[in-house]
């Protein structure tokens, strides 16, 4: 499998820890490494009761990967785990070529993503975050390194010592800078606030269509995109709903994905304080991906983390369009059980627009509600439609 012009041959390499979760076939990988202008050229899954300490793989499947980048061409070797420093750099030694895990995949799509001044920001406060702890190559110009082990060389003990010392004053100025926006951001939400705005916020696996939805609902140009992490920066529009007679504020957040760096959740903070003051979540789900219930539960992990678990929810299964007709709902609207309690499931196809009328007369009905009636109004059903 050849490279595409511009694109760095990447060998993808996964490991089996028995987590239910492992993607034998590195499929979303290979979407990330592509979303990240790479281009995957070969791809090695292995079993391990554990990470080896030195090389978390263990020396002979290093070798094995070592040979594999070597067949076919490539230039880099991308991990589905989060590497150490230390065995990082023994991989790099070992394989004689750039190693790199997921950790840093998703920051570099992240920064090639950020449109806003806050995005960037954040991106930037991320990436320093990481990178302090890698060796020093790997933050100057905040750039991925290329060439072999053997024409890289080393920095002495001093440089890496002055640049550890510019890398954490680098982190304390981004921190201060976001500490700004976030106050700005802040007086942005009591000002909806005493314009007593109903706040729904659009969350989700990674291109599950929330974007999509988005623009559909309020007839907005957000970016959409079937590729992962489309959008990064929060987008707030209103929504008028004819039903409640208003409008209400709709905004659309950045896709969560399995095994998100702690350190994204920690510095998109800001960003997602959209989610956590949302009166509303509308959890959207890709009804056409048979994974949907584990994309379901890293959604939940990452909303219990930001301190948005106890937020009213209504879950929207959107790509209807997509779904074989074996497999179609008989009801756009039905209730979903979660952790044995049921949560009300929109069935909608925001390409389409099928589903979308039934979808806003129930959020009309949520904005009706008081505060009190919600648990009410959630057992209130609204006339099924058969799609």
């Amino acid at each position: 499998m050849s490279s595409q012009a511009g694109s760095a041959a990447v060998v993808l390499v996964g490991v089996d820890l028995g987590l239910p979760h492992f993607d034998g076939e590195l499929e979303e990988l290979g979407l990330l490494a592509q979303a990240a202008g790479m281009q995957p050229v070969a791809r090695m899954a292995c079993k391990r009761k554990a990470p080896d300490a030195a090389l978390f793989v263990g020396s002979g499947k290093a070798d094995e990967i070592r040979s594999l980048a070597q067949l076919h061409g490539a230039e880099e070797v991308l991990f589905d785990q989060s590497l150490s420093p230390a065995q990082q750099r023994n991989l790099e030694q070992h394989i004689e070529l750039p190693v790199n895990d997921r950790t840093l995949l998703i920051l570099e799509i992240f920064a090639r993503r950020a449109r806003s001044h806050e995005g960037k920001l954040q991106v930037e406060l991320a990436r320093l975050q990481y990178l302090s702890t890698r060796l020093v190559r790997r933050w100057s110009h905040l750039e991925r390194q290329s060439g072999g082990i053997g024409g890289r060389g080393g920095p002495g003990e001093k440089q890496i010592e002055l640049d550890r010392r510019m890398i954490g004053a680098a982190i304390k100025r981004t921190r201060e800078r976001l500490v700004k926006v976030k106050r700005q951001r802040s007086t942005q939400r009591r000002q909806r606030e005493r314009r007593d705005t109903f706040n729904i916020s659009l969350v989700g696996y990674t291109n599950a269509g929330k974007s999509t939805l988005f623009n559909a609902l309020v007839k907005a140009g957000a970016y959409a995109a079937d590729q992962l992490f489309a959008t990064l920066d929060t987008t707030t529009r209103q929504l008028y709903l004819a039903n409640a007679g208003r409008s209400v504020s709709l905004s659309d957040t950045v896709g969560f994905i399995r095994d998100l760096p702690h350190g994204l959740i920690d510095a998109f903070e800001a960003t997602l304080q959209e989610a956590v003051d949302a009166d509303l979540l509308l959890h959207v789900v890709d009804a056409s991906n048979p994974d949907f219930p584990e994309q379901m539960a890293q959604v939940e992990r990452v909303l219990h983390e930001i301190g948005a678990a106890d937020i009213a929810q209504m879950l929207v299964f959107n790509k209807l369009d997509a779904l074989p007709a074996q497999r179609r709902p008989l009801r756009l609207q039905d209730q979903y059980e979660r952790a044995g309690q049921g949560l009300e499931r929109w069935f909608v196809s925001a390409r389409s627009g099928e589903g979308l009328d039934l979808l806003r007369q129930a959020l009309a009905a949520k904005v009706l509600a008081t505060p009190a009636d919600i648990a009410l109004a959630d057992s209130v059903q609204l006339p099924y439609a058969r799609p």
